[in-house]
């Protein structure tokens, strides 16, 4: 592995760069990596917290000629799987991050470049999509299904029997009830759920809903 590139330098990254020196130093003998910041626009050249921060396309270059991998650590999605689909056909691999501690009980699938910061969990037979992020003290509960690039923000409470499709965004310390096998509660593609939000009911595509009882924004 010559980099592990960490694309993103605000606060996210630098929270996740210890998970990804952590990796690097554990590679093994005559395999080890150089953690890296990666940026579109920003303080190319510098350091942070001891950390080379490079260009997309110097990242890219690396990845053409020998194995690099990458996760993204921004939380807007649609950004996040511009830069994940470039990086990809460049040649990187994405790279799964966990933090510790995080729980992941049986039967849990992760999709490829699953983000999981300190704290965070999984329960028993919970599907997670691509390049999920599940930041600090999230729970995604038994039998739920959470699809790709979707954006837990910190303390988000998941219970079990929830479908929550693609883009989708749950804010910081939101609380999703209880779905069943019957009929799993449903956050549509691209929903957006505000901070400390109590979700009762099903969230429609791309409609932003907040509040206790969650409740649509108007003219949103």
């Amino acid at each position: 592995m010559e980099l592990i590139g960490i694309v993103g330098c605000g606060g996210l990254g630098r929270d996740v760069m210890p998970i990804a020196r952590a990796v690097a130093q554990r590679m093994r003998p005559g395999a080890s990596a150089e953690a890296v910041f990666v940026v579109e626009y920003g303080p190319l050249g510098e350091r942070i917290n001891g950390h080379r921060v490079i260009s997309s396309s110097e990242f890219e270059a690396a990845a053409r000629q020998h194995r690099c991998a990458f996760n993204v650590a921004i939380s807007n999605s649609a950004a996040r799987q511009r830069i994940a689909e470039r990086l990809l056909d460049a040649g990187a691999e994405p790279l799964a991050l966990q933090g510790e501690p995080v729980v992941i009980l049986d039967g849990a699938q992760l999709g490829s470049a699953a983000l999981l910061c300190a704290y965070t969990f999984v329960g028993a037979n919970a599907t997670i999509g691509r390049f999920f992020h599940g930041n600090i003290y999230s729970q995604v509960e038994h039998d739920c299904r959470i699809g790709d690039y979707v954006t837990f923000g910190p303390g988000v409470r998941c219970n079990g029997n929830i479908l929550i499709e693609d883009h989708a965004y749950v804010g910081s310390g939101a609380l999703i009830r209880q779905g069943s096998a019957e009929r799993p509660l449903v956050i549509g593609r691209g929903a957006v759920i505000g901070m400390g939000a109590v979700v009762l009911n099903d969230v429609p595509p791309g409609a932003t809903v907040v509040g206790n009882p969650a409740r649509p924004i108007r003219g949103a």
